[in-house]
Order: C-alpha cells, then sequence, then structure tokens
C-alpha cells in the first residue's frame, strides 16, 4: 500500500471531538468500517452481532453540551480496543510473539473464551480465521488502531482534569439481551436495562457509580452494578479516583433501541433512550465528585 494513502486510513481509524467539560465518552466497539486485511472465514453479518451497534448514534448530542467524544470505525472483532496488548491468543499467530504477555486468570479467561485483544471466536463460538495471522500483522492493528485510539482517549481525558481539577469518564458499550455462549462467564444470563462498572470502586469513586445507578433506576430502567460486566482495559487504564481520575463502564441493553436480528434502530426506543442519555450526561455535567452528596 502506498504509504500517503496509509497514514490516511490510520488517520481515519478514531474520530476524537475535543470537549470544554470535565466529562470524556468514548465507544470503542461501535465501529462499522471492516478493512480489506481483515479476512475472516466468517461472513460480515455474523461479525456484526459483534458490534456495539448505534452507540455512536444514541450519544451523537453530548459534544454539543461540552464532553469530550472518541469512536473507534474499526470493529471490535478485528482489534478489540478495551483489551489491553498483553492479553493475546498466541496461537492464532503463525511466529512468535517476542510482547509481553498476561498472565493475569482473569484476562486468560477472556482469551480463552475466544475475545482478547484480536478475537478467535464469535459470541457463539464460530471460529473468525481459517489462517495463521502473521506476527506483523497484528503489530500493524495495534499501531493503526489500538495505539490512536487509546492516546485519544488519554488526551481527552488529561485535557478535561487539567482544566477542571477532575475528570469524569463514561466508556459506553451495549450489550444483547441475552448473553451468548462465548461472550461472557455467565452465558444465557438476561441483562439488565444497564450494568454500571468500576471494577468494584477501582476505577471511580463508589458514591459517583451508586448516583448515576440511582438516576437511571429513577428513568425507570433496571440496572445492575459490577455484574456481569466491571469494566475492561479501558477504564482500568484511566480510572484512578484518588487522583480525581473517575473512569465508569455503562452498558446499554440493546433491546431498549434496535432490532438485534436486522441491527435496524428501533426510532422510537432510540428516542426515549437518546432523551434519558442525555439526562444522564446533564446529571454529570452538574456533579463535582470531589464535593460529597
Amino acid at each position: 500500500m502506498h504509504p500517503v494513502l496509509k497514514l490516511i486510513q490510520t488517520r481515519a481509524q478514531v474520530t476524537s471531538v475535543a470537549g470544554h467539560a470535565p466529562l470524556v465518552l468514548d465507544s470503542p466497539h461501535s465501529g462499522t468500517v471492516y478493512p480489506e486485511d481483515f479476512r475472516p472465514v466468517c461472513d460480515i453479518a455474523t461479525l456484526r452481532r459483534a458490534e456495539d451497534t448505534h452507540v455512536e448514534k444514541l450519544y451523537a448530542f453530548a459534544p454539543a453540551m461540552g464532553a469530550a467524544w472518541i469512536e473507534a470505525h474499526f470493529p471490535r472483532s478485528y482489534l478489540d480496543a478495551n483489551r489491553d496488548t498483553t492479553e493475546l491468543d498466541t496461537t492464532l499467530l503463525d511466529g512468535t510473539w517476542t510482547e509481553p504477555l498476561s498472565d493475569d486468570p482473569r484476562v486468560l479467561s477472556k482469551v480463552r473464551l475466544g475475545k482478547g485483544l484480536i478475537w478467535k471466536l464469535t459470541d457463539e463460538g464460530l471460529p473468525i480465521y481459517d489462517r495463521l495471522l502473521s506476527v506483523d500483522e497484528v503489530r500493524g492493528r495495534i499501531d493503526h488502531c489500538w495505539r490512536p485510539y487509546h492516546a485519544a482517549v488519554a488526551r481527552a481525558i488529561d485535557d478535561a482534569h487539567a482544566r477542571h481539577g477532575y475528570s469524569i469518564h463514561i466508556n459506553c458499550h451495549s450489550m444483547p439481551a441475552i448473553a451468548g455462549s462465548h461472550a461472557t462467564d455467565f452465558p444465557g444470563l438476561a441483562h439488565a436495562d444497564f450494568v454500571i462498572g468500576d471494577r468494584d470502586g477501582s476505577t471511580a469513586d463508589p458514591a459517583l457509580s451508586h448516583k448515576l445507578c440511582e438516576h437511571l433506576r429513577a428513568c425507570g430502567y433496571s440496572v445492575d452494578y459490577n455484574h456481569p460486566y466491571k469494566g475492561v482495559e479501558l477504564v482500568r487504564r484511566h480510572g484512578n479516583p484518588a487522583a480525581n481520575r473517575h473512569s465508569i463502564q455503562v452498558e446499554i441493553n440493546r433491546k431498549l433501541y434496535m432490532d438485534e436480528v436486522t441491527l435496524a434502530l428501533d426510532e422510537a426506543g432510540a428516542t426515549r433512550l437518546q432523551a434519558d442519555l442525555r439526562s444522564m450526561v446533564e446529571m454529570l455535567l452538574a456533579t463535582d465528585p470531589r464535593v460529597a452528596g
């Protein structure tokens, strides 16, 4: 590929909109641009079920309210930006991986499900590849997708914290109504309307997380906290409540706003949900976690 074209493609992998408020939102899994070098064995319709479809539309109002916004355009099944580079299944590779690898049992459970940095299996357990990936290929995905995405999130959070003395980072996701067989450690689980995760209070002040849960419950939603999703790499990497850096993962049940079979947006459901998400963002913008109560 021509180097100039490669540079243009790399820049297009991530959209980052600067904000002026202490709030940063990011959507790492709503990307729908499938790179030519992906070459999966399963069809795109199957892979699309892994997307956090339409999440970027649900939060489209946020930049106008002053929040920073970052979204990935590459698909989650190509590279999962919510995993660390150490979370790699090396059985996918045709050569030796010389970079560090995680030995954390919680991380390895995801890798065994086929859900590491580079996915091996779909949520239904279908193989994504009928080939091995080259080491250079995987390094290219990290350099062109993972690093720009994480740099954009880090920059937005640092800027918000520098301006206001604190930052609130909302890591935006969606989830199927029923957990797939290879999606989580809880296959077949019927999800609540929302799942709020702060890794057991390690990435955000639990008081802020509880305030968020109660706000959503007051809107009429069922809300679970740190189960079955506690938050993964993006909140782990960027959350440090002791330093007034709060990162919370927000999972939304797709049944609230879309048809999970056709992926079509349910306009009525999405309109209602977006109004409540706007209310949530307004509440967060009015909240200084440094102030008790």
